[in-house]
């Protein structure tokens, strides 16, 4: 009788998944990188994931100036977007990991942020009956650090964006930008100087920059300077991109700045924040001048850098 039961139940399961179309889908390596980015099985505790500081909603960006790892500890940088990275050749702010994957494992490791060695998440995707079979049909191996890294990488490259008014305005699309933020389009190229920085197509060109952001005192993470040990790279960070800058806040590798008009401000004139800024970018050595309308006009193009599915109804 009751094997009979267990028939028509699996019966009634097979039925129901084909008319609500929920079938298993075929695992690819992206599939796989994306239930490994949202599963705490990687940190220490079992806490957090990938995606506890690379929040979806917010363009895979974090709303706090420094995110909290296992235990609450701080970690102490902003966390960048993970999304449009495919096309990069240096990660981190201080641009330490040269590929997706080296990157990928980085904040597994890192004792402030998920706190688990490496070899150790191995161990626990091969105690999953679940990875195990997942990594097998993929890889044709059980879990590797190496199998590990791509997953996750295959799916941040997945995490490109494109349907944004700018977009639609550089193939003459309708739907497009205003002329407000064309002007400000123009501002960004000529007298804001953005574009001296923020250029290709992701408006990133994987240059290290110093926007005068280091002091040595109270503003002393010294950047780029941590990995090469060259003197002339000292407070530089990589140069973001700027694609969904909008939903990204706070902004800055310190996350000190909670808006973008506060930015605008700060370049306009950085001596007027921080006039003990230390390396600041010859870009940056004279103020800009921009009137208020310039810099209304200049954020509402940043606005149009804003994928559609970031976008307000």
């Amino acid at each position: 009788m009751k094997k009979g039961i267990v028939i028509s139940a699996l019966l009634l399961f097979v039925v129901f998944s084909f008319a609500f179309n929920k079938a298993p889908q075929k695992i690819t390596k992206a599939r796989l990188g994306e239930m490994l980015f949202f599963d705490p099985i990687l940190s220490e505790d079992s806490s957090i994931s990938c995606a506890s500081c690379h929040k979806p909603q917010f363009a895979f960006a974090d709303t706090t100036p420094f995110s909290k790892g296992v235990h609450g500890r701080l970690g102490n940088r902003n966390a960048p977007s993970t999304m449009n990275v495919s096309s990069r050749d240096a990660l981190f702010w201080d641009g330490r990991a040269k590929t997706l994957e080296e990157q990928a494992l980085g904040p597994i490791a890192n004792p402030v942020e998920m706190n688990l060695p490496v070899a150790e998440a191995v161990k626990r995707l091969n105690r999953s009956k679940k990875y195990r079979q997942l990594f097998f049909a993929l890889f044709k191996s059980v879990p590797t650090s190496k199998t590990l890294a791509s997953a996750i990488a295959a799916y941040e490259r997945t995490l490109e964006t494109s349907n944004t008014p700018n977009d639609r305005w550089l193939d003459d699309k309708p739907n497009s930008m205003t002329d407000q933020q064309v002007r400000g389009r123009t501002i960004f190229r000529e007298k804001g100087k953005c574009f001296e920085c923020h250029f290709t197509p992701d408006f990133t060109a994987d240059e290290f920059r110093s926007i005068g952001l280091f002091n040595g005192k109270s503003h002393n993470d010294s950047g780029r300077y941590n990995v090469t040990h060259n003197i002339a790279d000292i407070g530089k960070m990589k140069v973001p991109g700027l694609r969904n800058v909008a939903v990204t806040a706070p902004y800055m590798h310190d996350g000190s700045f909670k808006t973008l008009r506060q930015v605008i401000d700060y370049y306009d004139n950085p001596h007027a924040t921080m006039p003990d800024g230390i390396n600041r970018d010859s870009v940056l050595r004279e103020p800009l001048h921009l009137t208020e309308e310039e810099k209304q006009d200049l954020e509402a193009f940043l606005l149009a850098l804003t994928d559609d599915r970031f976008s307000k109804k």
